[in-house]
């Protein structure tokens, strides 16, 4: 399993080189657009909900939302349910990217699989499915999984 997680961890990486370079004219980093595509399928998701569908720690996303609230594609307010939750919208300036941020990952996604029949493609997205919903199930459980 190391070699198959080792390269998954390249094509992330080389993902992140390709968006890089597709979205520097935005001034958005690598984890920047999964931020943004969330926040604009759900406005007013909370950082912490984010955290959990996105997969990673809260003070990551807080430093991503900040950064992204500075160039104002987010705002982040106050819940008034719960003043101590913050809650994301996305601002007119994301909603007017969202198309070249999808683009550039169709692009992405087609480069990879551009020689993959649709039987490759099926077989692939299943077995790719399994081990997210494996990965996941480690996050909302934690080291319990392995009792």
């Amino acid at each position: 399993m190391y070699r198959i997680m080792r390269r998954i961890n390249v094509v992330s990486r080389c993902q992140g080189v390709f968006l890089a370079e597709r979205l520097k004219e935005m001034g958005l980093g690598t984890c920047h657009h999964t931020y943004l595509l969330h926040v604009a399928k759900k406005p007013g998701i909370s950082q912490e909900e984010l955290a959990r569908e996105v997969c990673v720690n809260k003070s990551s996303v807080a430093r991503g939302l900040a950064n992204l609230e500075s160039q104002g594609y987010v705002e982040r307010r106050s819940s008034e349910q719960d003043k101590r939750v913050l809650q994301v919208y996305p601002t007119q300036k994301t909603m007017e990217i969202l198309p070249q941020i999808r683009a550039a990952l169709t692009e992405w996604n087609g480069y990879l699989t551009a020689d993959f029949t649709e039987e490759e493609m099926a077989q692939f997205e299943q077995v790719l499915n399994r081990v997210v919903e494996r990965a996941k199930c480690y996050m909302e459980e934690g080291e319990n999984v392995f009792r």
